[in-house]
């Protein structure tokens, strides 16, 4: 074999064995996306937060961490606990939950067995969501032909509502939002913690009565 066909073929050999340690990575990585599943919003404290400080949003931020080992009763959005004061001191790194923040613990507590409080932020009037009333709330997803909605929760009991800024410029522009606390399922809390990290817009709707 000539020189130059040598080369050639060692060549092409050093082109192929590249190519397949590339397929080798890029299926071992998929197969490790697999295995802890999607990736899911968690609010934390960028910065110390001293007990009894109102939380700004500047003080927060947002990491992405597999939904399988996401803490239950996160908050996903720092307009969830914009304003908010805390219940003890909060060090950098830390995991919002509602148990760190003043008046929390009662909503908590209004928990029946079987049952959780969660938060959300969503299109909607707080003054039409006091605590008390029902509320039903519509998920819209961005769809291949355009946006879909559905509704997620029907007559979602409402234990705490405040208004919160919106979210986003181009999400609802002009539309009020509101912060809810809701007496929910073990299995209404995921959908809606996975809807408030995917979706396009949450929207709570009140119940007459």
């Amino acid at each position: 074999m000539s020189p130059r066909r040598r080369a050639l073929v060692l060549g092409g050999l050093a082109l192929l064995l590249g190519a397949l340690a590339v397929s080798d990575v890029a299926g071992r990585e998929a197969a490790l996306r697999r295995s802890v599943g999607p990736l899911t919003a968690v609010l934390v404290a960028r910065e110390p937060i001293a007990r009894g400080a109102v939380v700004q949003a500047g003080a927060l931020a947002v990491r992405r961490v597999p939904a399988r080992y996401a803490p239950q009763g996160r908050f996903t959005a720092a307009a969830q606990v914009t304003g908010a004061r805390t219940a003890v001191a909060i060090p950098p790194g830390a995991d919002l939950h509602p148990a760190l923040l003043a008046g929390a613990e009662e909503a908590l507590a209004a928990a029946r067995p079987g049952e959780r409080i969660t938060r959300i932020i969503a299109v909607g009037s707080a003054d039409e969501l006091p605590p008390g009333t029902r509320a039903d709330i519509l998920i819209t997803r961005d769809a291949g032909d355009g946006a879909r909605t559905r509704l997620a929760l029907a007559g979602a009991e409402v234990v705490g509502a405040r208004a919160a800024p919106g979210l986003d410029a181009g999400e609802a522009a002009g539309l009020p939002r509101v912060a809810l606390a809701l007496r929910v399922t073990v299995r209404q809390a995921v959908l809606l913690t996975e809807a408030q990290a995917d979706a396009r817009e949450l929207r709570a709707l009140p119940r007459p009565g």
